[in-house]
């Protein structure tokens, strides 16, 4: 007798030379014939994947068109509905380009951004993937096993990531501004979309499925799309490292289309040219100010793109501006929006990064506005105080060593001690210290195992996510007992650069101040799983460890 949620027959994967004569012989068998399947068409370096339920007729077209491929891996199995091939076939899709060994010819219209729910999903979704990929592993199809890839960058940031209901309701929005801007703007400043959202909500997964798609249309000769010119910029070297490592497993997208600000703004100055749209994530991070030492000679980054392109869309959080230079002022923006000929915005509301309640969630937010509440409960996230450093970091490796991706972050508090030729992050009784964070051209910094040892800085961990998070709070956040309130040392935050571009601020030490927050903030925020905290400072310390105590 049968078992709900399992079947006695295991999943097959078939495998055949891609040629007429193995698919004449296959199309021949019943049980290909008008069932649903699953199949992987590779070649050396690249693959392609789909799903069927017209086998014959579909393999036919691919000989025709499919190039670089000499093989097919046929996945059958007795319980596969349509629903559930569809699903698995954009899991798979998924996984193979966070896999890294092929280059994807798939195309964002061959996959769903949104998977229904559909009888039995869990068992498909979970213990059915695992089985197939076991044997994919097996056949040598992939490297990976899955908990590896999972904590990649470049899967978390995947182009064919299933979006939200509110993710895909944008993603359409943001097509449909595009196509109509694109071919209606002909004047000096280009159209402006403004997408606003906090940290987590999703806004650089639904930026990579937008600009990927947008990519394909522009080779489309029945696009209204077809032949432009578009760019996605970053001013954040951690997460251009990432964009362009998606570009090489993505056949349709090309490393020259992703770009930092200032190369690309200096680059179409010199060429004389505007091109189709640009699209910006972490807007918040582009220069508010000119920057000699930098090379960027204009006023304001946003307003220089605007001057390059048709259309620009940016992806912004007035919370998570780090530098005085890329302080962005509501009047600002508000003034760049009239410059623009035609300006729409969306907000995104969803949290999808931090797997917390929404008492922890605030609790973050009150302690951004320097207010300090009892620590809340939440039995899914992982929430804890440390009476020192060295705990925490104790915990913090037995985390990474059972789910990976876990690390210890620290505010920008520790540049002037510096030890041996290494800066290292202390704490307070000066028992234990961590190096600061090292930094690698290929890879970005939480992927390389060995940083496990060493504090990460806003600079390496901004927008990207970990499974667990150790914060260390320098010297520069402290407690005022007779205030009740968080107060920021900001001669005690050492990142220098933040503080460069002071010119036209009323109000600096509050603007020095929002630096600091916003950081905290952003470190806060990059737990999946759970936040560790621990103050330098005593008084915060004490208050935070009394009320976890009373918790």
């Amino acid at each position: 007798m049968k078992k709900v949620g399992r079947t006695l027959t295991a999943i097959e994967v078939l495998s055949w030379p891609f040629k007429h004569e193995s698919m004449s012989q296959i199309s021949n068998n019943e049980q290909y014939l008008n069932y649903p399947v699953i199949y992987v068409l590779n070649g050396n370096k690249e693959a392609y994947i789909g799903e069927t339920v017209y086998f014959k007729n579909r393999m036919k077209a691919h000989l025709k068109v499919r190039k670089n491929i000499d093989r097919i891996n046929l996945i059958k199995h007795e319980e596969f509905n349509r629903s559930a091939t569809f699903h698995l076939e954009t899991k798979l899709i998924n996984y193979f380009l966070g896999d890294e060994k092929y280059t994807l010819q798939n195309k964002s219209k061959t996959v769903s951004d949104f998977t229904h729910n559909y009888y039995n999903k869990p068992y498909y979704d979970q213990q059915l993937f695992k089985e197939l990929w076991q044997k994919l592993h097996e056949q040598k199809l992939v490297d990976h096993e899955l908990h590896v890839i999972e904590n990649k960058d470049i899967f978390k940031l995947s182009p064919f990531k299933e979006l939200s209901l509110e993710q895909l309701e944008l993603k359409e929005k943001v097509l449909q501004f595009c196509e109509k801007q694109v071919k209606a703007n002909t004047s000096e400043y280009g159209s402006l979309l403004v997408i606003e959202g906090e940290a987590g909500v999703g806004k650089s997964v639904v930026l990579s499925s937008i600009f990927n798609t947008i990519q394909e249309r522009a080779e489309e000769v029945s696009s209204n799309l077809f032949g432009t010119e578009n760019y996605l910029v970053v001013n954040h070297e951690e997460m251009f490292k990432t964009y362009k490592g998606i570009a090489k497993q993505v056949k349709h997208l090309k490393g020259k289309n992703f770009a930092k600000p200032t190369p690309l703004v200096n680059k179409l100055q010199k060429e004389s040219k505007k091109v189709d749209i640009i699209f910006v994530d972490e807007a918040h991070l582009l220069l508010t100010k000119s920057d000699t030492y930098n090379n960027f000679h204009g006023n304001n980054h946003l307003e220089e793109l605007l001057k390059l392109a048709k259309v620009v869309v940016i992806i912004y959080d007035q919370d998570q501006v780090l530098k005085l230079k890329s302080l962005w002022g509501a009047a600002t923006l508000q003034q760049l929006k009239k410059h623009s000929t035609y300006y729409e915005e969306y907000q995104l509301t969803n949290q999808f990064r931090m797997q917390a309640n929404d008492d922890v969630i605030n609790w973050i937010n009150s302690f951004k506005r320097k207010k300090l509440k009892p620590l809340p409960k939440d039995k899914n996230y992982e929430f804890t105080v440390f009476e020192n450093m060295k705990d925490m970091h104790e915990k913090i490796k037995e985390q990474n060593n059972a789910f990976g991706l876990s690390r210890v972050v620290s505010t920008f508090d520790y540049l002037h001690k510096k030890d041996g030729g290494t800066y290292y992050v202390k704490e307070s009784t000066g028992e234990y210290k961590m190096p600061w964070n090292t930094t690698s051209t290929k890879y970005t910094w939480a992927e390389k195992a060995e940083t496990v040892h060493e504090a990460g800085s806003i600079y390496t961990i901004q927008g990207f996510d970990l499974n667990y998070v150790g914060v260390v709070l320098g010297p520069s956040v402290q407690y005022d007992a007779t205030k009740d309130e968080i107060v920021i040392d900001t001669s005690k935050y050492m990142d220098k650069g933040a503080y460069t571009g002071t010119e036209g601020i009323e109000n600096i030490n509050e603007a020095k101040e929002k630096i600091v927050l916003n950081s905290i903030n952003i470190l806060m925020k990059r737990g999946i799983k759970g936040l560790y905290i621990y103050a330098s400072d005593e008084a915060l310390r004490e208050k935070l460890l009394e009320y976890q105590k009373n918790d």
